[in-house]
């Protein structure tokens, strides 16, 4: 008899009670949702990695075409006034434009020999960059001081290509990197 207690009872504990399956499925649940918010903050910090990446060069891009660009080389070799830049789209970065507003650094005047009027050697730039992101129109600005100036590469390949004044159609030059 005791065989057939035994066995009756161990049929009776055998199985799980309704609330330790309950209890087993929500822990599942909240350690799977936990895994899955876990994923989505990584994928939004590589998103915003990825974006910033994206912004410095395009950055890096402007400075390099501005310090090609923007001063042109005249005839006889000096470096002439800045040049108006309106809107121009910077190549590789599709929807993105830039302008800029000179103003000459008024410390920085020097007379050279045989000017008339002292030049500016610096020249405060405004740079506008405007871009479209997600269908909303987006804008960031910032001000640095340029050296009125045309880099050594630059000179040589306006020279190779017979532009002293910089690119006729308004667009940003090759540049090499370096």
């Amino acid at each position: 008899m005791r065989s057939t207690r035994t066995t009756a009872a161990r049929r009776a504990s055998a199985g799980f009670t309704l609330i330790e399956v309950v209890l087993a499925g929500a822990l599942f649940v909240l350690g799977v949702s936990m895994i899955l918010g876990v994923f989505n903050f990584g994928s939004a910090l590589t998103r915003t990695a990825e974006l910033r990446s994206v912004g410095s060069a395009a950055v890096d891009a402007i400075a390099r075409d501005l310090e090609e660009n923007l001063f042109p080389l005249l005839p006889d070799g000096s470096v002439g006034e800045p040049i108006e830049i309106e809107d121009r789209e910077l190549a590789g970065y599709p929807g993105l434009t830039y302008s800029v507003e000179t103003t000459p650094n008024l410390d920085s005047l020097e007379t050279m020999p045989g000017d008339v009027e002292p030049l500016a050697t610096e020249w405060l730039v405004r740079v506008l960059v405007r871009w479209r992101t997600g269908g909303v129109e987006r804008d960031a600005e910032w001000t640095t001081i340029m050296l009125r100036e045309v880099p050594f590469g630059a000179r040589v390949r306006r020279l190779l290509r017979g532009d002293l004044d910089g690119p006729a159609d308004g667009s940003a030059a090759d540049s090499v990197d370096g």
